[in-house]
């Protein structure tokens, strides 16, 4: 259940292994200690909290090819 939750989440982000990735460092960083309580976890959160915001773009607005200038017309 929570697995098909987390795959249709996924399956909407740009870069899904990229979030995976950064999303399993969390939890294992979450689990082993370190010498600076929380520094590290809070980073890694916001790494996975802005690959998380990044999302297909819809309508590939980047490929469409820009008008042509206007030339102004000879006299």
């Amino acid at each position: 259940m929570i697995r098909g939750l987390i795959t249709r989440f996924a399956t909407g982000l740009r870069f899904p292994t990229l979030f995976a990735l950064v999303a399993g460092l969390l939890v294992l960083d979450l689990v082993v200690p370190d010498l600076i309580p929380f520094a590290d976890e809070i980073l890694l959160a916001l790494g996975t909290l802005l690959l998380a915001s990044l999302r297909k773009r819809r309508g590939g607005r980047a490929a469409q090819p820009s008008a042509p200038a206007r030339q102004p017309p000879t006299p």
